[in-house]
């Protein structure tokens, strides 16, 4: 994912130890804690989107409202964040909203505890209830600062990890689930970033689904611009707009004059709830 910067080759080294704009219901499934609440119509997006490690200038983003990307995923937060983000305020969630982008907010949170690259925070099985619960109070606190209002989706990034180690496994659901049942007590609806080789497999192909994600950004590198010729889960899974798909990483684009080096995205799931 964007937020480390990493070249493909270095990311897979690492796991070697491990548009249309419509307003529906969509993207619920599994997500049990919402019955109780009246929820804000969701928002989604269909169409290409982007993300890179910082947020770009207004003047970048201006650039590149060419139509090409129509929505763009910024890092709100997470001890494991990547990059400073000088831009990202609520006056530029306003601005970029007002352009016309729609935005797809990411939290980096605890890691697996049996992933091998270094991170500011990892969970373990005795803290990963406890850290779920506080990492999604967190993000919901820095999307609502942004203007990100409730009814919005967060997506919680989880890096490659061993699904294999029972143990790991087990301690990255917990915590998904706590991170997951919090969003939607604060009233923010539960999405998730993963690779399809590991950490979206997890959840996909989790037998219990209580608490997990509605929503799913699998990350298969595999440059094909489609949420379904390739989905890799179950034909019926994610399905009424609840996927995203990250095919090509490390892409050095240049539009009106700006250059940023983004990964692609093909979208159709939610994005915030800005206006």
């Amino acid at each position: 994912m964007a937020e480390h910067r990493q070249s493909k080759k270095r990311r897979y080294i690492t796991w070697g130890a491990a548009g249309a704009v419509v307003v529906a219901g969509a993207g619920i499934a599994a997500q049990t804690s919402m019955a109780a609440t009246a929820w804000p119509a969701q928002k989604t997006f269909t169409g290409r989107a982007f993300d890179t490690c910082t947020a770009p200038s207004l003047s970048a983003m201006k650039a590149w409202n060419t139509g090409y990307y129509g929505a763009a995923a910024v890092y709100i937060g997470g001890k494991n964040r990547g990059c400073a983000q000088p831009n990202l305020t609520a006056s530029w969630v306003k601005s970029v909203s007002s352009m016309g982008w729609k935005l797809i907010p990411l939290y980096v949170g605890a890691q697996p505890p049996c992933q091998k690259s270094a991170n500011p925070e990892r969970l373990t099985a005795a803290t990963a209830a406890s850290l779920g619960t506080s990492d999604a109070k967190d993000a919901v606190a820095k999307s609502a600062a942004l203007g990100i209002k409730a009814g919005s989706p967060i997506y919680l990034d989880m890096e490659p990890y061993d699904i294999t180690d029972k143990a790991c496994n087990n301690a990255v659901l917990t915590y998904v689930r706590a991170f997951d049942k919090e969003l939607r007590a604060k009233t923010y609806r539960a999405g998730f970033y993963g690779f399809t080789s590991s950490s979206a497999k997890a959840i996909a192909t989790a037998t219990d689904k209580t608490d997990l994600p509605g929503n799913l950004w699998y990350a298969l590198w595999d440059g094909k611009d489609t949420t379904t010729t390739d989905w890799p889960f179950g034909k019926t899974q994610f399905t009424d707009h609840s996927r995203a798909h990250q095919y090509m990483v490390n892409s050095k684009e240049t539009r009106g004059g700006y250059t940023l080096t983004v990964d692609r995205d093909t979208w159709d799931a939610p994005v915030a709830i800005t206006g």
